[in-house]
């Protein structure tokens, strides 16, 4: 199939502006005929759904927690990328477009990065009319931030909350629209499949968790807003409830799905203490702002650190990019620890984590204002390990944290399938190979207020506003396959629970597929996640009933998704004969360890389209083209 991302005629910097013209448009009056659903109440979901019922559409809004504030997007805490260029210290759309093109390792399309980089300065204006308590100066201008990958500070906080901050305004908006009527709430319901009439996307089939009712919703168009896979790993730091499904099932109805392999490693995590622990919790990438990331020169080196003498100290990261130091690309810091650890210079009682030392901090500004700008993040820290980062430092480890990869959406991000879009981590889109810090935030929020209210309209306006109903015989296959998948899962009885298999799926995925692949091991991964799908499927334990809150039907739908996820991921890895970003083939790498591109065989969008349960997913393949930056191999020395 020849992929078609519409991307506008013209300049860089005139494509969205010239687009927004040129998209047609919904009568005001004739808005309030259509409904929209949206999969997802994050900040690009409630952004969107918010923006969308203002405009005057019907929209309905699904999330599987009890509240739409308690999306995942939450958790974000060290900022939100904007071009404001508040320090005066050089910043720009461009540089911001450049940056983000870097970052990514030249795995990005060009004109949505640009116009990310465009709409991040309406972002921070919109956020602060809904009253975000975004830092200050003295003077009271908006206080700005370092992170990894720019030399400039263009990230906007709130202390360690961000994420909550930024959440809670998407939320207050949206609460605004489900008191005047436009938006109907659904939580505690998760979407179990996508409904398609006439070859379009027409609606969602869902389950809700806590009785057990399937039923049906239709609309004009469906929006995924589900965030991302991570989870496919076990060991994230995604909430435990984070998963695939929604994208997943879209996916096998025909929507492609772009670059699975391209999976983000955060260096700044608290390390594995065990192995029943469930999660991995992040510490803020602001933190390398004042933290200096540190191992022992010696191996086998198990002092204290108040013990290690400065000079027995490497920063490596400074050492080895004296431009940028520790901030560094993410994927650049996690490599480097993990090299660090594999010489054996790790710290620890497993030798798998690196220092992150605040003591410089707090002798060159004291250590209340260490404490006003990282307090929270510290006190965490504080309650997990049980050890105090103003005497110590921090112990940290890289972890899997974000996917770049998602469903494939053209320019007005929809999918291959006819009006379903995906929107923020749900879809492939701006980030490439590696996500710099605080662009999540940005990436969801342009999505939701900003992108899709265009997007959507010159879509609907070309439909007819005739309502399909839930009766249409495509909505009852669907329920009918539905019921009938969760009757199967019951019906196996098996002697493994789901926790089982998703650690066992986990455990391959990270070996394999994590921070460093190879053709041998992603082979024999391929070959263990196959084997693992034909078990679950004959030996999974299950219990209770469908018509009942049964969280163990949860899980095992979830994981049955993660597991064939896992595969493509392992797939998408093995054919891509480059390193790239976070996809680091050790085969291909330069004399200094860094990622070795091949830009002449792989400068594509991967995006796997679904042929069949038991047949290999097809390759298609969107060219990136670079007419605005050079394609250069990527140096923060």
């Amino acid at each position: 199939m020849t992929l078609d991302a519409k991307i506008p005629d013209g300049p860089l910097a005139e494509k969205w502006e010239k687009h927004k013209f040129n998209v047609k448009l919904v009568n005001p009056a004739n808005k309030r005929k259509y409904d929209i659903i949206i999969v997802g109440s994050g900040l690009a979901g409630a952004s969107a759904a918010a923006t969308l019922a203002e405009l005057g559409y019907n929209v309905k809004v699904f999330c599987f927690q009890d509240s739409a504030r308690r999306a995942h997007s939450i958790a974000a805490q060290g900022g939100i990328n904007a071009a404001k260029n508040y320090q005066n210290d050089g910043d720009s759309v461009y540089r911001l477009f450049y940056d983000t093109i870097k970052g990514g390792d030249y795995r990005a399309r060009e004109a949505n990065v640009y116009r990310l980089a465009q709409v991040s300065v309406n972002i921070i204006d919109q956020c602060v009319a809904q009253g975000v308590p975004f830092a200050r100066e003295y003077g009271g201008l908006l206080a700005n931030r370092s992170f990894g990958g720019a030399q400039v500070s263009r990230t906007f906080y709130a202390r360690g909350q961000t994420g909550q901050q930024l959440l809670l305004g998407a939320y207050s908006a949206l609460n605004r629209q489900i008191a005047y009527g436009k938006v109907q709430m659904f939580p505690r319901t998760e979407m179990l499949d996508l409904v398609m009439v006439d070859g379009k996307a027409r609606g969602i089939v869902t389950r809700h968790l806590v009785t057990g009712h399937i039923e049906s919703h239709s609309a004009h168009a469906v929006v995924l807003a589900t965030g991302g896979y991570g989870n496919v790993f076990y060991l994230s730091t995604n909430a435990m409830g984070s998963n695939t499904t929604a994208i997943w099932r879209a996916y096998k109805k025909g929507a492609f799905f772009g670059n699975p392999c391209f999976t983000q490693i955060h260096p700044t995590c608290i390390p594995v203490s065990g192995e029943y622990q469930s999660k991995l919790t992040l510490m803020s990438e602001s933190l390398r702002n004042d933290g200096r990331v540190w191992v022992p020169k010696a191996k086998g080196d198990k002092r204290l650190a108040k013990d290690i003498p400065e000079d027995e100290r490497d920063y490596f990261l400074e050492r080895k990019y004296p431009a940028f130091g520790n901030l560094v690309p993410r994927d650049v810091a996690s490599r480097n620890a993990k090299l660090a650890c594999d010489e054996g210079r790790g710290v620890g009682s497993t030798g798998l984590a690196v220092y992150l030392d605040f003591s410089d901090a707090i002798k060159r500004d004291g250590l209340d204002k260490v404490s006003q700008k990282y307090g929270n993040l510290f006190e965490m820290y504080a309650k997990i390990t049980g050890e105090d980062p103003y005497q110590t430092p921090m112990r940290i480890y890289p972890a899997v944290h974000y996917t770049m990869g998602g469903l494939w959406v053209d320019y007005n991000l929809m999918t291959t399938v006819p009006g379903l879009y995906a929107a923020g981590e749900a879809n492939f889109s701006d980030h490439g190979a590696n996500r710099l810090g605080a662009s999540a935030l940005m990436q969801g929020l342009a999505d939701g207020y900003f992108v899709l209210p265009y997007t959507i309209g010159d879509y609907l306006a070309q439909m007819p506003a005739a309502k399909v109903t839930v009766d249409h015989p495509a909505f009852k296959e669907a329920e009918t396959n539905v019921r009938a998948t969760i009757q199967k899962l019951l019906s196996i009885n098996g002697t493994k629970t789901v926790d089982e298999f998703h650690k066992e799926l986990g455990l391959l995925m990270w070996d394999y597929c994590g921070m460093a692949r190879n053709a041998e091991g992603l082979q024999y991964a391929k070959g263990k996640i196959q084997a693992l799908r034909k078990e679950f499927w004959s030996n999974v334990k299950l219990y209770g009933v469908n018509e009942d809150m049964n969280q163990t039907i949860e899980k095992a739908g979830r994981v049955a998704d993660f597991i064939e996820l896992g595969e493509l991921m392992v797939t998408d890895a093995l054919h891509r004969n480059e390193s790239c970003g976070g996809h680091f083939r050790e085969e291909y790498q330069t004399p200094e360890n860094e990622a070795l591109r091949d830009d002449a065989n792989f400068a594509y969008v991967a995006a796997w389209e679904y042929t069949g349960p038991d047949s290999e997913a097809r390759l298609n393949k969107e060219p990136l083209a670079f007419e605005n930056v050079k394609l250069t191999q990527r140096s923060y020395k």
